[in-house]
């Protein structure tokens, strides 16, 4: 991890942006510089956020604070993000970050569809940098405005029907069929996906759900290789929501471990119906890279999902996985 202080400035810096753009657009800055910063990439960081800062807006305003006592009537409200982050903010200060975060955990997660699934992956990356290191102030606050965003945008997803599965998850990510009508943004398109193939359900052993979980990020990371053609943004959330869950499991109770698998398949599953393309393409990257070559190349591009693929591919570590981050690298707009 970053030991030089930019990570911490560059969240300072963003702190006073809000959490998303345009009333629906998330802002993406937070879980970009710490994947830069993580994989060695500190110097880089100020570079690339004077570029992407044009897409920042500023802080939103408070309506009025979240309590202990009215938090569930505040839960899924937009308009509350500012006081769901601040909500966060005064809770962190006052107790561990692991309590807060075990406490509110399996509240969030059933709401995880929300936003795109960003503020969950924001969680990801915040509790990884805070068990990579000092836990600081800064790195803090980031956590809190994750939380915030998530409880803001909370999201659950109910009545799906359980269709037939598959037993590895590489083979039910196959099994899962197209929505009929693949127009719209995310929320109308998650409101027309009625089932998902049945995986992993007889879980119960929390090793054997992070068994499960590694072998889904593992799963969802190859097929944007060969499927990422299909919307080359959208479908970066099938691997890069179930591997922030994934992130998180070592500061969680081992009790919360199986329910977050099932909800990490259910949101890689149901991204994967919403975007997929009709049909699979071959590829074959033209020339081996070393991990270190293709995060730069991710670098060079910009685009923040591109990033963010690239982060999660190099957890996965393979030859495949860095194939789908050189992918989405040919199939993305670079930032500019």
């Amino acid at each position: 991890m970053d030991t030089t202080g930019t990570l911490d400035e560059a969240l300072q810096r963003l702190h006073g942006s809000g959490p998303e753009r345009l009333g629906r657009l998330t802002n993406h800055a937070p879980m970009a510089v710490e994947a830069l910063a993580a994989r060695g990439q500190a110097a880089a960081v100020h570079r690339w956020l004077d570029l992407y800062a044009r897409k920042l807006e500023e802080f939103p305003s408070g309506v009025e604070p979240v309590t202990a006592a009215d938090w569930r009537s505040a839960l899924g409200d937009p308009r509350r993000a500012a006081d769901w982050i601040g909500y966060f903010g005064r809770e962190i200060a006052e107790h561990p970050w692991q309590e807060v975060l075990t406490q509110w955990w399996p509240r969030l997660l059933p709401g995880l569809y929300g936003g795109s699934t960003h503020p969950v992956i924001r969680v990801g990356h915040a509790v990884r940098t805070l068990l990579a290191g000092e836990a600081t102030a800064p790195r803090l606050a980031e956590l809190a405005h994750g939380l915030g965003y998530w409880a803001a945008r909370h999201h659950p997803v109910a009545g799906l029907a359980p269709l037939p599965g598959a037993g590895s998850a590489a083979a039910a990510l196959d099994a899962v069929a197209p929505i009929a009508v693949r127009d719209g943004g995310f929320p109308a398109r998650l409101g027309r996906v009625t089932g998902l193939p049945v995986w992993a359900a007889s879980v119960t052993d929390p090793d054997e759900a992070l068994t499960r979980l590694t072998e889904l990020v593992r799963a969802a990371t190859h097929r944007y290789a060969t499927h990422g053609h299909g919307e080359e943004t959208m479908l970066v959330h099938a691997a890069t929501a179930p591997n922030a869950v994934l992130r998180t499991l070592p500061a969680l109770p081992r009790a919360l471990w199986v329910p977050s698998l099932r909800a990490a398949w259910t949101a890689s599953a149901a991204v994967t119906a919403m975007y997929a393309p009709d049909a699979p393409v071959a590829y074959t990257p033209q020339g081996t890279f070393t991990p270190e070559e293709v995060f730069e190349r991710a670098l060079a591009h910009g685009d923040e999902h591109v990033l963010k693929l690239t982060d999660t591919a190099l957890d996965v570590g393979d030859e495949q996985a860095l194939a789908a981050a050189l992918r989405s690298v040919e199939l993305s707009e670079p930032l500019r």
